[in-house]
């Protein structure tokens, strides 16, 4: 038998070889059968030797086919010179007459013309048919030499001679290569579309060597980093009284490397970035058409073999936290926050010399940190107190399942606050755009688990109508007023019961954990299932009372009037602060983002006028909409059982017409009107103690309006007459009736306009009376008479009675 060489020392052997053969001859009972390793390895590599020739023998044909190719290409070329010369001398040399001209024109001109064409479109499609040929074979040789080159880093660890050096550039070469390939194939794909077979051929047998070359190049930059003492030890990071000025102390195994340590693990985080930088190209060259962004915007490859070891590290502790979670929330932070700058300031260089466009090392290191932790939060933490909810559930027996959760949301929302903070600082610009704030928010789990948003909705929902509901019945809250109820856009005399405060702190305190989830979509779901639900408990509540009010007394006792108008009240409070939040671009954002989801539906969902049946720019339009038309509804309803009232408290003075035929002497007013003006007085100012002063204002114009109507219909056209002192009655009693209003208003006249036009009229006297009834309608209107018809002016006219 063949004597065996003995091997090489150690240190002439590369890490890999090492490994190989520690993993191979780890017995002596392996190691005596050495011999028979000895002649598979053998075999092995006279196969890999007959591959080789096999490969340069399809080179070389590839090569002599090329040139036969091309001596044939230029032979045709050069025929069709020859040609062209002889058509070029045909037509210089041929001096004819002007007749002889014409006849050949008339007899051959139009088949040279033809033949022209045809000509030149044989020579077009020659040279095209040349620059395919060429570039198919340019584009098969850089894929050979990268199939070449992608065997070679295959076959490395098999080889006898075989080191890391040798592989590294051979995948340097294949990158390079690939490159090359690249800016071929897009050169195509805008200069000859046409070609698209070509181009999927080519991507297909590209495909095929990225499918080797990134595994091996994200394998062999794993190897480096276990060999460099990456991941350090979290001991150092799990203290407690560490704090942030300690941070740049923590020691980083990337900052501490040697010479050709961090030279070697230079070349291999390059490669890493070019590899990816290319596979981005290639994906921007194939989506030409699709939403691009979506599918090119990864993270960076490099960076996340950093964080993924110091995450599968940290987990082993995590496992200890599942009911702990704010530790598993501290260690992440202080990982992040330990080595975001050491990472910075070592791998943005390479980064920047990469040309990966796009991609800041801060932002990718806080970034994947964050994925990392959202991944065991969805795989781990929130199964588990998902199962105890279930439990909770089917048990019926009450458990600390929520508490926990809403323990746990806060957790994340305050981590996440800091996480924000410590990129702001970083000088990383946060753009409205949702997708950086969905790679920095451990939020960001509920954006793939919509079900579980919709879970965390219903428990928050029910823990603030819970909290909501001693608040909602202790009747206290309902008679004392808020203190310093000011807003920015509006006054400050709401009047408004405590309340109204109660619900409105609690729905401030949905819209704050709210903001930290990092998509609009996300928030204006939420918000739609816990705010809204808390909006419409209040509308109820105030509803409820105020039926419960009119149910007892019909709104005729004081304290029910009292009652309305707080209701009124909270609900114009709770309309205002709607009104101020919704011009925040926190809520605007929402709105577009709602229009710009229902253009689908709005094509199907629309109401009799055309337009869709909801088109909110606000997500609280609906709310706000509602509290205006309950507002108008009730202090309508407190203007007419006062009117009412009046009404009741006036009917013998509305249906005596004899009254009007003399004047009362001793009677500022007239006595049956009296008992009227005292109830009017007594209960506005009730109303006017209970209600805010933008409702009072609606109160008292709305029951002017009534009064006015009812004085003109029951007593100017009720066919009355008017003698001078009845003029002079009704004058008195008109101005004693202004008079109560005039402490709202400085004209109170304006708003009774038929009674006061109609005391106008009564006033005038004989002459203009008849000037009026034969002037009509123009006379009116020149005379300020703007609110009575020519036939309501003429009908008062007629029961006016003139004596000496």
């Amino acid at each position: 038998m063949e004597q065996l060489q003995t091997l090489p020392p150690p240190s002439h052997l590369s890490h890999s070889a090492l490994s190989f053969l520690d993993h191979k001859l780890h017995t002596a009972t392996v190691l005596a059968e050495s011999p028979n390793f000895v002649a598979e390895l053998q075999t092995q590599c006279s196969e890999l030797d007959r591959a080789l020739s096999e490969l340069t023998r399809r080179l070389g044909a590839g090569l002599a086919a090329y040139a036969s190719f091309s001596g044939e290409i230029h032979s045709l070329f050069d025929g069709v010179n020859s040609k062209l010369n002889e058509l070029a001398a045909t037509c210089s040399s041929g001096i004819v007459t002007d007749e002889g001209r014409a006849e050949e024109e008339g007899k051959g001109g139009k088949g040279f013309r033809e033949e022209l064409a045809t000509l030149a479109k044989e020579v077009a499609r020659l040279e095209t048919v040349r620059v395919y040929a060429e570039t198919a074979l340019k584009l098969d040789t850089l894929v050979g030499d990268i199939e070449d080159a992608v065997s070679y880093t295959m076959s490395k660890n098999i080889r006898k001679h075989s080191s890391d050096e040798n592989s590294g550039d051979m995948r340097l070469f294949a990158i390079k290569t690939l490159k090359t390939t690249e800016e071929i194939l897009t050169s195509i794909t805008k200069m000859h579309p046409q070609w698209r077979h070509i181009v999927s051929a080519v991507d297909h047998r590209v495909d095929r060597a990225l499918a080797i070359l990134r595994p091996q190049a994200i394998a062999d930059h794993r190897a480096l980093l276990a060999l460099l003492g990456w991941p350090p030890a979290l001991s150092a990071l799990t203290s407690s009284h560490s704090d942030a000025r300690n941070a740049n102390q923590v020691s980083n195994p990337l900052q501490s490397m040697q010479a050709d340590h961090k030279l070697k693990y230079s070349e291999n985080f390059l490669a890493l970035c070019n590899l990816q930088e290319l596979q981005r190209k290639r994906k921007s060259r194939q989506l030409v058409g699709h939403d691009r962004e979506v599918a090119l915007r990864q993270p960076l490859w490099a960076i996340e073999e950093l964080v993924n070891p110091l995450s599968l590290a940290s987990q082993k502790h995590f496992s200890k936290w599942v009911d702990k979670p704010e530790f598993i929330f501290t260690l992440v932070f202080k990982i992040t926050r330990d080595y975001v700058d050491s990472v910075d300031e070592m791998l943005q260089p390479l980064v920047d010399e990469a040309k990966v466009v796009g991609y800041s090392c801060r932002e990718e290191w806080i970034s994947a940190m964050v994925t990392s932790l959202s991944t065991y939060l969805a795989k781990e933490v929130f199964p588990s107190y998902i199962t105890q909810l279930d439990e909770e559930s089917v048990t019926g027996v009450q458990s600390s399942a929520k508490i926990s959760w809403l323990h746990l949301i806060d957790l994340m929302i305050a981590f996440d606050k800091k996480i924000i903070s410590m990129v702001e600082h970083s000088g990383i610009l946060l753009s409205l755009d949702d997708d950086i704030l969905r790679r920095i928010s451990s939020l960001s789990v509920f954006c793939d688990r919509p079900d579980w948003l919709d879970l965390w909705a219903e428990i928050e929902l029910g823990d603030a109508l819970d909290k909501l509901k001693p608040e909602t019945e202790n009747e206290s809250n309902w008679k004392k007023k808020i203190e310093s109820a000011v807003l920015s856009t509006g006054t400050n005399d709401h009047k408004s019961p405590l309340v109204s405060s109660a619900f409105v702190r609690r729905l401030a305190s949905v819209v704050e954990r709210c903001r930290s989830l990092p998509t609009v979509t996300l928030r204006s779901k939420f918000l739609r299932l816990v705010g809204v639900p808390i909006i419409r408990k209040f509308f109820d509540s105030v509803l409820i009372r105020c039926q419960e009010a009119e149910g007892l007394t019909a709104l005729t006792d004081n304290d029910a009037l009292v009652k309305v108008a707080v209701s009124i009240n909270a609900a114009h409070y709770f309309e205002s602060v709607l009104k101020e939040w919704s011009e925040d671009v926190f809520f605007l954002e929402m709105g577009v983002n709602e229009d710009d989801n229902g253009e689908l539906r709005s094509n199907t969902n629309r109401d009799s006028e055309g337009l869709p049946e909801s088109s909110n720019r606000i997500i609280f339009d609906d709310e706000i909409k509602k509290m205006e038309e309950f507002r108008t509804e009730w202090v309508e309803k407190i203007a007419v059982v006062i009117l009412r009232g009046f009404d009741a408290r006036s009917r013998e003075y509305l249906k005596n017409k004899k009254q009007w035929q003399k004047s009362e002497e001793g009677w500022t007013v007239s006595k049956t009107l009296i008992e009227a003006l005292d109830h009017l007085q007594g209960k506005m100012s009730v109303v006017e103690e209970g209600l805010n002063s933008r409702d009072f204002v609606a109160v008292w114009r709305s029951l002017a309006a009534g009064i006015d109507r009812l004085i003109f219909n029951g007593i100017l056209l009720s066919n009355a007459k008017f003698h001078n002192g009845g003029v002079e009655r009704f004058g008195s009693d008109l101005d004693v009736l202004f008079g109560v209003f005039g402490a709202w208003c400085l004209r109170p006249e304006g708003f009774f306009p038929k009674s006061n036009e109609g005391l106008k009229l009564l006033k005038m006297d004989e002459k203009r009376v008849q000037e009026c009834m034969t002037g009509g309608k123009r006379w009116l209107k020149d005379n300020g008479i703007r609110h009575l018809s020519a036939s309501e002016a003429e009908k008062i006219l007629k029961n006016r009675v003139f004596t000496s």
